[in-house]
């Protein structure tokens, strides 16, 4: 069988993957050099701590084992089985966490309520105060300016891919085919349209109107911190963001403790991960509505800076860049991700959302399966 993916971001190149793996020849189409899109600028956080119970926790369950696995082979992808901590300060934060921590599902996400001494003794760079901590041990990270890059020098490897870089495809043609800008027909046994947040054109062409949105974010990152932080680190503003943490206890935080006027405006909460050069990726903020803002805001970042201090009880290092990146949504919360053939033998697969790092993996091989690979 021959697989033409279209897209190599981090959905588009795990569909490769897969095809390679099930022993078909892949074609490998990018409209640029590489991915600069949402797949780049990201945490790298294979995040399971926050997933809806049901569908959306399994597929990031089966992505988090499939990651290790593959970062096992490919070590490029900088895998590290770190976990996460979320430290509470007041009892109504903490009400959320003990609410979490007794889920039924609280064992597979790897939960446990700690201490303050207990969560420093995990982490000893949280210096700043906090009373306790939700600790997500299946929580884990990979380096998102890597890992596609890493992923495609093994796929070349086998002899069975082909990459095409500066290739933007235009049409659709046929069954199993379409024809990119430089006039080529590429045609295989399946075509899968990975196109992340570019959802004009082709996309709108081939599958009209579709649930999905774009939203836009910021975030940074920092020279290196000079210590190891041992696990990824998130605020309680993510107990309001993630579906994980939905609970009696949330609408009580929700009404009785006011959110920062900064965060509320930006719709933020804090994620921030080490990366392997020791400087740290911290974020984020969500915009919805268009059209989305050309520039980057400071009161953010300003934001963000205060709240990592608090936790780390020091200054944050230079920070060394900042950045605004788009993604792709599937509107409706009861799908990890929008999979849709679009033509015979022709699937468009977008929307995975802030999920799109963490289950690509799950999401690929469920195309996989589903298609009959």
């Amino acid at each position: 069988m021959k697989v033409i993916v279209v897209g190599a971001g981090v959905v588009g190149t795990m569909h490769a993957w897969h095809a390679v793996e099930r022993g078909h020849e892949v074609v490998h189409i990018e409209r640029e050099a590489e991915a600069r899109g949402a797949s780049l600028r990201n945490f790298g956080q294979i995040w399971v701590s926050g997933r809806a119970g049901g569908e959306e926790l399994d597929t990031a369950l089966r992505a988090r084992e499939l990651w290790e696995g593959i970062g096992a082979r490919v070590p490029g992808l900088g895998f590290r089985a770190i976990g996460s901590l979320t430290p509470v300060r007041s009892e109504l934060e903490l009400a959320v966490a003990e609410a979490a921590a007794a889920r039924p599902d609280a064992a597979a996400r790897g939960y446990k309520l700690l201490t303050a001494a207990e969560a420093r003794a995990v982490n000893p760079a949280l210096r700043g105060d906090f009373e306790a901590a939700l600790w997500c041990e299946r929580d884990a990270a990979v380096e998102p300016r890597l890992a596609q890059l890493a992923l495609r020098e093994a796929l070349l490897a086998t002899g069975k891919y082909t990459f095409l870089p500066h290739r933007e495809v235009r049409d659709v043609v046929g069954e199993n085919s379409v024809r990119d800008d430089r006039g080529e027909v590429h045609t295989g046994d399946a075509v899968v349209l990975c196109t992340g947040a570019w959802l004009s054109g082709l996309v709108r062409e081939v599958a009209g109107e579709i649930p999905v949105r774009r939203v836009r974010l910021q975030m940074m990152q920092t020279e290196p911190l000079g210590e190891p932080l041992t696990t990824s680190v998130a605020d309680a503003d993510s107990f309001r963001y993630y579906p994980a943490y939905a609970s009696p206890a949330l609408d009580a935080l929700n009404e009785g403790q006011a959110q920062d006027p900064t965060a509320a405006a930006h719709k933020m909460q804090l994620l921030m991960v080490q990366r392997l050069d020791g400087g740290l990726t911290i974020g984020d903020t969500h915009e919805y509505e268009h059209p989305f803002a050309f520039d980057t805001l400071e009161d953010p970042y300003e934001h963000l800076t205060r709240v990592v201090e608090s936790f780390l009880g020091r200054p944050l290092p230079k920070i060394k860049r900042r950045w605004a990146g788009v993604y792709a949504q599937c509107v409706d919360t009861g799908r990890v991700v929008h999979r849709q053939r679009v033509r015979d033998g022709v699937w468009l697969v977008t929307g995975p959302g802030g999920r799109g790092m963490t289950c690509s993996p799950a999401i690929a091989e469920t195309t996989a399966n589903e298609l009959g690979w």
